[in-house]
């Protein structure tokens, strides 16, 4: 028969099950993380750089500093930039040479540029 006390215990159960679960979940993701950076550092850098550019497109925006026309233009900017980071990873085993990522790092640099003009 349903016993109250029974399914409270198998509740809790179910509960740290899932907790336990949910942060071996979590710690996988942020050793793969660290492994990531560790292997392509200079993806990395490119890609910090793109969501730093992002966050201050977004703050620029708050501040009514540029239109939300101009943020769209930048972000646009910034996915060709991430795109073309990709298909040169994709060219080399995941990886990008240092001439690869000056060329993007001169490309940010022209749109960091832009933002807040």
């Amino acid at each position: 028969m349903f016993n109250i006390k029974n399914t409270r215990k198998a509740l809790a159960l179910v509960g740290i099950v899932g907790i336990f679960a949910f942060a071996a979940g979590s710690t996988f993701a942020a050793d793969t993380d660290t492994t990531w950076q560790k292997d392509h550092p200079r993806r990395e850098q490119v890609n910090n750089r793109l969501a730093n550019q992002n966050k201050r497109i977004k703050n620029e925006v708050k501040a009514g500093d540029i239109t939300t026309a101009q943020a769209k233009s930048l972000h646009k900017d910034d996915r060709q930039i991430r795109q073309e980071e990709r298909d040169m990873a994709s060219q080399n085993g995941g990886h990008i040479t240092k001439g690869e990522q000056k060329v993007l790092n001169q490309q940010e640099n022209a749109t960091s540029k832009q933002i807040g003009k």
